[in-house]
């Protein structure tokens, strides 16, 4: 059992590594996905005619695939940190569970 635990954490700290690796592309991703969005409204806005409303709203619309993009990675990179979160919790528990099963075999 003790050797499972140890099993397991080191498992769950070889994912976790990962994860970070994850989020770090998917951060990267999402700040190209961004710039990539902000430059082509910039474009379409200054391409645009019509009063500053029209010009805003012909360049939301002319952008809104890559708009759809940036909403992906975001999503992408809070999916990232909800996982590292759940695995950090679960190395919490396999650690705690560690201690637990010492404790217990000094009585």
């Amino acid at each position: 059992m003790p050797s499972e635990i140890v099993q397991e954490l080191a498992e769950l700290t070889a994912t976790n590594k990962k994860g970070v690796e994850a989020l770090y592309e998917a951060e990267v991703n999402l700040a190209r996905t961004e710039s990539d969005l902000d430059k082509a409204e910039a474009g379409a806005f200054i391409s645009g005619t019509g009063s500053v409303a029209e010009r805003q709203a012909a360049a939301k619309l002319a952008c809104s695939e890559l708009r759809f993009e940036r909403d992906l990675a975001k999503a992408q990179v809070n999916r990232i940190r909800t996982k590292i979160k759940a695995i950090e919790s679960a190395i919490m528990a396999q650690a705690t569970m560690a201690k637990m099963m010492q404790a217990e075999m000094k009585l």
